[in-house]
């Protein structure tokens, strides 16, 4: 059977007009890859799944539910769809925007976006507002403007834009023929957490379901800390929120899983983004290596029994933000001269 998208493949799970016409880029269907080096690495004795969510077609999760958000839009009547965002949100509504033939604009932190998001939006067409702020205070101008005419708000805050991202939780459980006993994902603005467990709840009404385990930086974790983080700090620019839309949805999931939100720093974060890289091949962007990085915390403190079934949401594509790379290799190799023996002795051979 051909993949023509999320919509096409769930629609009957999805609130949708019975006549809305799917804007798609055939995104979802991505993989759910076995990780045995990384776990070999971590010191760990149970089977890893990572669901890479950075093959998607704008390159991270968020085409699940900006697929369902402007195919929603379109069949309101709306002719700009706008969202506020820290980079891949911009980049994906815009592309799904120029799809469906309609205008995106974009509220950004000013200063605050990794390049590789911010020329997709660009590309795409999108009309970008910097403004001098934080995301928080993005999303808190977005909320006013929700009830323009002709305007329609495809942020996290917009529920069908959950419904799209709950999808993935489907394709976990289709993939592997059963339940996973925990999964691992990064928190940020909290609407993917909230998602995965939406739909590990509808798939398996009646348990037992994943433990969900979430992953905030150490200087953007209000959900860790109880209180709103007024100047949230991270490298990992996609979880750098310090007031979530949707903080409830995801300490709710932790709690009714008997899972947890966690926070790591970024040391650990940067460590865990080249380790995956280094065992696995995977490039992702910086807050995809924060559930890395939780899953050796919980390794080390023995919260995973032996022989357990982990999946892990990887949410972008390390070319998002290329910047982090180029931070930990400033530095080209000096050149060599193009001799056999040189390139040995270079190599150790």
């Amino acid at each position: 059977m051909s993949w023509n998208g999320i919509i096409h493949a769930f629609r009957d799970r999805l609130p949708l007009p019975a006549n809305a016409k799917a804007i798609t880029l055939f995104e979802g269907n991505t993989p759910l890859l076995p990780a045995p080096r990384l776990t070999a690495a971590i010191g760990a004795d149970f089977d890893l799944r990572l669901k890479y969510e950075g093959l998607n077609p704008t390159a991270s999760f968020k085409d699940r539910g900006m697929t369902m958000a402007v195919t929603h839009a379109v069949a309101k009547g709306a002719k700009l769809v706008i969202c506020a965002s820290t980079g891949n949100t911009s980049a994906s509504a815009s592309a799904y925007a120029a799809r469906a033939g309609i205008a995106s604009a974009v509220i950004i932190p000013s200063g605050k976006i990794a390049l590789g998001k911010l020329t997709q939006a660009l590309i795409h067409g999108a009309k970008l507002l910097p403004i001098s702020g934080n995301f928080d205070d993005a999303l808190n101008l977005i909320r006013q403007m929700s009830n323009l005419k002709e305007v329609d708000v495809v942020n996290s805050i917009n529920p069908v834009r959950i419904e799209g991202q709950k999808t993935a939780s489907f394709e976990i459980l289709e993939a592997l023929g059963k339940t996973p006993d925990f999964h691992f994902l990064p928190v940020g603005n909290a609407g993917n957490i909230t998602a995965y467990w939406k739909g590990f709840c509808e798939a398996i009404p009646k348990g037992p379901r994943p433990r969900m385990f979430g992953w905030q930086a150490s200087g953007a974790a209000p959900l860790v800390d109880g209180h709103i983080i007024k100047d949230p700090q991270t490298i990992a620019t996609a979880i750098r929120i310090g007031n979530p839309a949707s903080g409830e949805g995801a300490l709710a999931a932790a709690k009714e899983s008997n899972g947890r939100i966690d926070k790591v720093s970024d040391q650990e974060i940067l460590s865990a983004y080249q380790l995956l890289a280094q065992t696995e091949g995977i490039f992702v962007e910086p807050a995809c290596a924060a559930p890395v990085a939780g899953l050796r915390k919980a390794v080390a403190a023995g919260w995973i029994p032996k022989g357990s079934l982990v999946t892990m949401t990887l949410t972008g594509h390390g070319l998002k933000d290329p910047d982090t790379v180029l931070s930990l290799y400033p530095n080209a190799p000096n050149p060599i001269p193009p001799t056999l023996d040189a390139a040995r002795k270079a190599l150790g051979l």
